[in-house]
């Protein structure tokens, strides 16, 4: 039987698999889910709660000794939320019948179905699902690293743990002058959030009296919105609306200004084809760092050309090694990095695996849906709601004819309060698919 499977999968184009290479006793898994964020407890847990696997048969391999939840880290630069009330330890949330291994990984030798661990271990597995996220980079623009860890530079991000709490004292602190916030081109984990802590603040400094939309030019503070993006927002329906209101609360868009040095106080961009840097002036600047896969991805033989895990687009399967998968962050899925993403990769994951270990082809999709919850001001949210195309796929349009475009309190409490809510009480779990509701 397992050569008959070997054989159609090697029938459909892809390597079937390898021969597993001797390990030590108990690094031997049915399945080995690479990373713990967002995609690697979601899935892994509805696979645990398939019934089809007993104690140890599933590993999770990870770092980290906590496990944030990263979309709040918005709610937190707005002065929402405090960061610690977003974060668990790692090992609280991993079901006991799960084996953790808390270690990074070294290398990928999928031809063997090996995966080295940063202490030189290998574990062996049956079928892989690589999600390890993006890795932050700041060092990756010169100057960010030493203008972040500055207590008393005006530059901060909410990108991460350490630097998300430095961001709204920077916004009371600031009561005139330039204020920047950017966004890089390239791929970044949530492609609305620079603009939300940006909308945050606008909405701080007019409730201060330091900011008029009606009359920018005689405000105490100036805001620009400087991005490596020629658009404000990639799908078309919500741009129209994100424009709209950039241009009625008179937020200067540099379009396809991409940061790449801070100098003292001058924030300087690079342009597009080949035209001359641009250094701007600043007294207040929000950063997005650069972002990418992890090195043990993009230095790996499941990687594209971009350094991303080489799925197909539908079916999460790579598109090389038939018994490994990917979702969130490290994909190459072509859709917004969000863990809304991952509530509708996750299941898809999850079904085609399991079809897979069972011989049986894969049949689940993968539609592209994906979500970004954006804060436009304090108590109100444009829910964004999208799948390949880009066109929208809306939850509460289709069901009660609203546009979710139009920004509403009761997004805005979706993204303050349920959402946290049910990440950590069911998704993480394995028991929330988004807009589907609760699963088995």
């Amino acid at each position: 039987m397992f050569c008959r499977r070997l054989a159609s999968a090697a029938s459909r184009g892809q390597r079937s698999y390898a021969t597993a290479s001797p390990v030590a006793s108990g690094r031997n898994h049915k399945v080995v889910v690479v990373g713990g964020g967002s995609a690697g407890m979601a899935i892994s847990h509805q696979l645990l709660n398939s019934g089809k696997f007993t104690q140890d048969e599933i590993a999770i391999i990870d770092p980290a000794a906590f496990h944030h939840y990263q979309p709040g880290w918005t709610l937190v630069g707005g002065g929402l939320k405090s960061k610690e009330e977003l974060r668990r330890p790692m090992e609280s949330l991993v079901d006991p019948k799960l084996k953790f291994y808390n270690d990074g990984v070294a290398t990928f030798t999928p031809e063997n179905n090996l995966v080295t661990l940063g202490n030189g271990a290998s574990v062996n597995y049956e079928q892989l699902i690589v999600a390890p996220g993006l890795t932050v980079s700041p060092g990756n623009i010169k100057g960010l690293p030493e203008a972040l860890a500055n207590r008393d530079a005006p530059v901060s991000s909410i990108y991460t743990y350490d630097t998300v709490s430095k961001v709204f004292p920077s916004i009371r602190k600031l009561e005139k002058g330039n204020a920047i916030f950017t966004q890089p081109a390239g791929a970044i984990k949530c492609a609305g959030a620079p603009q939300k802590i940006m909308w945050l603040a606008l909405d701080h400094w007019k409730r201060a009296g330091l900011y008029d939309p009606s009359n920018p030019a005689g405000s105490s503070i100036n805001i620009q919105y400087a991005t490596g993006l020629p658009v404000m927002f990639g799908v078309p329906k919500y741009n129209a609306a994100l424009t709209a209101m950039q241009r009625e609360r008179g937020v200067n868009a540099l379009f396809q200004h991409d940061l790449v040095e801070i100098d003292g106080n001058q924030a300087i961009f690079a342009r597009p084809d080949g035209q001359e840097k641009v250094s701007k002036p600043f007294d207040f600047l929000h950063v997005v760092p650069k972002m990418g896969a992890p090195a043990f991805v993009k230095d790996s033989p499941l990687a594209n050309s971009a350094g991303f895990v080489d799925v197909d687009d539908a079916t999460t399967r790579h598109k090389k090694f038939a018994n490994v998968w990917s979702a969130g962050d490290a994909s190459s899925l072509p859709t917004s990095k969000t863990a809304a993403a991952v509530t509708a990769q996750a299941p898809v994951v999850v079904r085609n695996l399991l079809q897979a270990m069972e011989g049986k082809q894969p049949d689940a999709v993968y539609d592209g849906y994906t979500s970004c919850p954006l804060l436009t001001e304090y108590g109100k949210v444009l829910l964004a709601e999208f799948k390949y195309g880009p066109e929208p796929k809306e939850t509460f349009g289709n069901w009660l004819g609203i546009d979710q475009a139009t920004p509403r309190r009761s997004f805005y409490h979706l993204k303050k309060d349920f959402f946290p809510w049910v990440y950590y009480n069911a998704m993480v779990k394995g028991q929330w698919a988004g807009p589907k509701g609760w699963v088995n």
